[in-house]
């Protein structure tokens, strides 16, 4: 059986809303994907934990409350501190263009900003994350 790619996505901090990321999750779904959406409120040690306790690939976050340079920051030093720098992180939302460097060589693999369209979310976790299960 040929393997599947296994994503967590996550909406960390304090934004509650999660409609976009609900569809993010539904199209990775629909292609074939095991996702995993650990929901609202998320710290970055629990999508970690969860990520690591689901054998997750990746990892994609859901950022509109403005706090993306902080949370991204927190989720590769647990994932350091875990051993667990494997894992893709990928992420969108409302995150300034002027922040996209930043967040590159912080380890971030892709930014996707409004107008992204799940498609072309679809085709860059399937060449850019391996399979897992």
């Amino acid at each position: 059986m040929a393997g599947r790619i296994r994503v967590v996505v996550a909406k960390p901090g304090l934004d509650g809303h999660d409609r976009g990321v609900k569809v993010v999750a539904r199209a990775l779904r629909d292609a074939g994907m095991e996702v995993i959406y650990t929901g609202l409120h998320q710290t970055p040690e629990q999508i970690v934990r969860t990520a690591i306790q689901e054998d997750a690939a990746a990892i994609g976050l859901s950022i509109l409350s403005g706090a993306h340079m902080t949370l991204f920051a927190r989720l590769f030093e647990v994932l350091r501190e875990e051993g667990a720098e494997d894992i893709v992180v990928f992420g969108g939302g409302i995150i300034p263009d002027a922040d996209i460097p930043e967040l590159t060589t912080m380890g971030v693999a892709r930014i996707f900003t409004p107008g992204s369209t799940t498609q072309e979310i679809v085709e860059w976790v399937r060449s850019a994350v391996p399979a897992t299960v």
